[in-house]
């Protein structure tokens, strides 16, 4: 075993987590403030700040989803049948190229403004990258936890299918209620309650009763609850204990109370999405560079025992003040851009899609009939800004969206936020008829290129982490040297090509 080049991968790997953090934060993370930007219940700024703080509280319950993302995707107790040294090598080689493939497709993707999933792309990477190495060295396919991959992806799939099916029907159900009046008193007085009962005890019962279930106060609660009444009961009481609370307070406020309610759910919303997002989104990509660090400073306990130490928290909090930084970023901004132009209630935005995917689109797209539309009609903030959502639509993003991260995350199984929310922003457009009007094959087409870019990435991520993995193991320093000299290369290129398409696609638009 080489030490110093060990040593000089965990130098290079830590780098690339704060690369990688930085990155989540342009692109993931950004999503977790669009719908209440999109609505314009709070400056971007504002919203990335109270979004931070709780993806850095949220990150300290993380410890179900690092460990699938640590050593459950892969086997690093497989490699042990080598030379400890070579063993630790191996493991440590799969975990750097997790980074240096995932920093440069996450860049790329932010640069165009297109929403990925940095879940699915560790997933694939560390995927392609052990069995890249497990093949050059001998250890062979079972290394790769092909049960648990075949798990997380299944998880992932669902996810969306039930995040876009919840917020279509939450939608229409609320919408139906509240129509195209969200601030009118006496519509929010009389459905307002219950609407935000519901809301607030479904976010309560995913994001403590489930997220938070493994400390021990929560543990207790259930306990003494579960038996007496069950889990149905609990949330029947839940939404009237709530329902209640929200009646009074409108009662109480009757001026201001009706115009603040879904600012207020669209905010705490956004606030649990924050928090489920750093249970699980942070903690994947914390886990590669943290791993390979703790892996390094105790190689005398071997593969197995090395992984099995806890890591610290105040690591996960760092990684989550880069995040922050990345969600300011002007990539970040271009991935809030264009999610909240292809949900918005504006019948023209500045929007790419391929000619081929606008031509699928229309095939979806019926004739629009101006009887049928549901949402409120588009208008300008106090500012002169578009307001592209209003603000109920933005509680049932928020809400519907952390209810289904943060029951994935208490079972310690790493999803996506990125494609939960964009699933919930498409699918609530639709239940408005947002998405049959005006650029509507422009607006579903970009969400068909976005799907198909979810899926193409994945792929992507695999063959390139299964080949930078191959390399570096193979001839170690100039393999290491040839991918960050590939890293470096693309990146220039993105930029340079994505300032272009910036140019080329929103030159002479309304600004968001």
């Amino acid at each position: 075993m080489n030490e110093t080049f060990l040593l000089v991968i965990v130098i290079i790997g830590l780098i690339m987590l704060i690369w990688d953090c930085v990155e989540v934060g342009r692109n993931d993370a950004a999503n977790l403030v669009n719908a209440v930007f999109g609505a314009r219940v709070m400056a971007r700024n504002t919203a990335v700040l109270i979004a931070g703080i709780a993806v850095i509280l949220g990150a300290t319950f993380a410890a179900p989803v690092m460990e699938t993302a640590r050593k459950g995707i892969f086997d690093p107790s497989a490699f042990s049948v080598l030379d400890p040294h070579v063993a630790i090598q191996a493991v440590m080689v799969i975990y750097i190229t997790a980074y240096l493939v995932d920093t440069v497709l996450l860049h790329t993707y932010s640069a165009f403004g297109m929403p990925v999933s940095t879940t699915a792309s560790l997933v694939f990477e560390l995927v392609g990258a052990a069995a890249a190495v497990a093949w050059m060295s001998g250890v062979g396919s079972q290394v790769v936890s092909w049960d648990k991959v075949g798990t997380v992806i299944s998880a992932i799939i669902i996810s969306i299918i039930i995040s876009g099916v919840a917020g279509w029907m939450m939608q229409r159900m609320f919408r139906g209620a509240i129509r195209e009046q969200p601030a009118n008193p006496l519509r929010v007085l009389q459905h307002g309650p219950w609407i935000a009962g519901m809301m607030f005890s479904g976010l309560s019962w995913f994001l403590i009763m489930k997220g938070l279930k493994s400390v021990s106060f929560i543990k207790q609660l259930k306990s003494a609850t579960f038996d007496e009444v069950g889990p149905v009961v609990m949330l029947l009481m839940m939404w009237a204990i709530f329902t209640f609370i929200v009646h009074i307070c409108l009662r109480l406020n009757k001026e201001k109370g009706p115009k603040l309610l879904f600012r207020i759910t669209a905010v705490v919303g956004m606030i649990c999405l924050s928090f489920a997002f750093g249970q699980n989104d942070l903690a994947n990509c914390a886990s590669p560079g943290l791993s390979s660090f703790w892996l390094y400073q105790n190689m005398d306990k071997g593969t197995t025992a090395a992984t099995e130490i806890p890591i610290p928290m105040i690591a996960l909090f760092g990684c989550g003040v880069l995040m922050v930084i990345g969600m300011s970023s002007k990539n970040a901004q271009r991935v809030t851009r264009a999610a909240v132009n292809t949900g918005s209630q504006y019948d023209h935005v500045a929007l790419y899609a391929p000619k081929w995917c606008r031509r699928i689109a229309q095939t979806f797209v019926k004739e629009h009939d101006p009887e049928t539309e549901l949402a409120p009609p588009a208008q300008l903030n106090e500012d002169g800004k578009r307001v592209h959502f209003d603000p109920l639509r933005a509680s049932v993003i928020m809400s519907v969206s952390a209810s289904v991260i943060a029951l994935a995350s208490s079972s310690g199984i790493p999803v996506s936020t990125t494609y939960v929310t964009f699933a919930c922003v498409v699918s609530t457009g639709m239940a408005d008829g947002v998405m049959a009007r005006g650029d509507a094959d422009r607006k579903i087409g970009r969400a068909i290129w976005t799907v198909f870019s979810w899926f193409a990435g994945a792929g992507i991520a695999m063959a390139a982490a299964g080949l930078v993995g191959a390399f570096i193991f193979k001839f170690e320093y100039f393999g290491l040297a040839l991918a960050l000299g590939g890293n470096f290369l693309i990146r220039f290129l993105v930029s340079k090509r994505s300032a272009a398409h910036e140019q080329a696609h929103h030159v002479n638009v309304p600004k968001i």
